[in-house]
């Protein structure tokens, strides 16, 4: 609206300053989340993703950084970014800032057009599902581990039995799934862009610059530079946010923890930080 106003006016008193809305996807991608362990999902990002295309500008700006997580998250988001671009006819400019791998590219395709910092890391498409063994824990500690199902498959994979060849089969298979699902979204995205290397979807992730070459991304820059030479030298960029409310924001009638709360958030954390730490750690962050 205020840019329809704006070309009615005379040439001489339109405003040149255009404000480009930017949203900052950082974190790995997992479902649920909170207070005590804050993470990307649709339910955490959808508010900021739909505030920022109710604004009137030319472009929405994306701001990403994440080692991926949640391969349903990562779709969901995805696809809520480019459902409001069509919807709102809206340019889609993403921005890496040190990773943007495994789901974190997933997010990123959903730009029109991706930049990079040369040493940003991009790629690694592909899945992965990684967990611990304790098959001997148990004895050595003199407790009897009890499961009982009603479904033979009901309790593949535990922790504290030996691996069967056969669970880890019906794992890959479904890794497999997701995998194609994955490579089948880049192709749709990037097209022809993409270079035709045997490595491509392999799981492998290379910088930006090499990324630049396999048509995983469409340039190498920084945000405020990029959008100040597309739309102008006085081009504002407004970072969104989540609402906060009046009583949220004092903290008054909001949510109370006990004690036990917070022992058994502070507990899963532990096991959550590790988790994600691990994501990063594999792109050396």
């Amino acid at each position: 609206m205020k840019r329809f106003f704006n070309r009615l006016l005379p040439r001489s008193w339109r405003s040149t300053v255009v404000t480009i809305p930017v949203i900052r996807l950082h974190g790995t991608i997992l479902p649920g989340g909170g207070q005590f362990r804050p993470s990307l999902s649709l339910a955490s990002t959808a508010g900021v993703i739909e505030k920022a295309f109710g604004f009137d500008a030319p472009a929405i700006a994306i701001s990403i950084n994440s080692p991926g997580g949640s391969p349903v998250q990562s779709r969901l988001i995805f696809k809520r970014i480019r459902d409001l671009a069509v919807e709102k006819n809206k340019k889609v400019l993403v921005f890496v800032e040190d990773v943007a791998a495994s789901g974190g590219y997933m997010i990123a395709i959903a730009g029109d057009e991706i930049f990079a910092d040369p040493s940003s890391i991009v790629g690694s498409i592909g899945v992965v599902s990684a967990s611990f063994g304790f098959p001997e824990l148990l004895k050595k500690i003199g407790v009897e581990r009890r499961v009982h199902t009603a479904g033979q498959n009901k309790a593949v994979l535990d922790p504290f039995k030996p691996e069967k060849k056969e669970d880890v089969e019906r794992l890959k298979a479904l890794q497999l799934e997701v995998h194609e699902t994955f490579i089948d979204l880049v192709k749709e995205r990037r097209g022809t862009k993409l270079k035709d290397d045997p490595d491509l979807f392999t799981g492998l992730f290379w910088t930006a610059k090499k990324g630049l070459e396999l048509g995983l991304v469409d340039a190498l820059g920084d945000m405020r530079s990029v959008l100040r030479t597309r739309f102008g030298e006085k081009t504002q960029l407004k970072l969104i946010t989540a609402p906060r409310g009046l009583f949220g924001r004092f903290g008054l009638f909001g949510s109370r923890f006990s004690a036990p709360d917070i022992a058994a958030a502070a507990a899963s954390g532990v096991i959550d930080a590790a988790e994600e730490r691990a994501l990063w750690a594999r792109f050396g962050l």
